[in-house]
């Protein structure tokens, strides 16, 4: 599995430096080399990940300008010691509500409409709990390289209820969790937001 995310991370390097060549590049000549060697790294993303080429051409090398991170953010809900979590459609696992930050939104109105969207409640976005990179972490391999910002809310209303992107939702105790959608979270991550709950003054959590 190590090599499996050395070689994963070597080819996002790749794209992301053919990305860069293709947005700066004046020269013809080079812009087909940036444009093969993005070609490339699509061929060994496929490889390494078993995804179809098409779904990583569309969202892995289509971007334009200058490749950052992607950044994911989860809310963070505790009710009676226990903690929100919702069964993801995608997956059919259990994860924080969240997803990809929206352009136009901040990362606290990110979390609202997700908690809101997905689990049905109204929340009011406290603090920044942690920021993780997901590379540091042992999620699966993915194209994207990803920053995670998890934020603690507190519940302020209304009835759980599912969504669109949800089959059922919940609060669950730190030791009867289900089935966790190991792309958006992993076991070591929900624990540590569980540290927060026991110490609220536990300073924030990076990289």
């Amino acid at each position: 599995m190590m090599e499996k995310h050395r070689f994963l991370n070597l080819t996002k390097r790749i794209q992301a430096i053919a990305q860069a060549g293709i947005t700066y590049t004046e020269n013809p000549y080079d812009m087909e080399r940036f444009e093969e060697l993005r070609t490339i790294s699509v061929d060994l993303m496929h490889l390494i990940t078993d995804e179809k080429v098409e779904v990583i051409r569309d969202l892995f090398a289509n971007q334009t300008g200058y490749q950052t991170p992607m950044v994911d953010i989860r809310a963070v809900v505790f009710h009676e010691n226990k903690i929100l979590l919702v069964k993801e459609s995608a997956d059919g696992r259990w994860a924080l509500p969240g997803g990809w930050a929206d352009v136009g939104y901040t990362p606290s109105e990110v979390a609202a409409k997700e908690v809101r969207e997905e689990a049905g409640i109204e929340v009011t976005p406290n603090r920044i709990l942690a920021i993780v990179d997901k590379k540091c972490h042992d999620h699966p391999p993915q194209p994207f390289y990803v920053y995670k910002f998890f934020i603690l809310c507190d519940f302020t209303g209304g009835h759980i209820k599912t969504g669109t992107e949800t089959l059922d939702v919940g609060f669950f105790a730190r030791n009867d969790l289900p089935g966790l959608s190991m792309d958006r979270n992993i076991p070591s991550q929900v624990d540590l937001m569980f540290e927060y709950l026991d110490d609220p003054e536990k300073p924030v959590y990076f990289d």
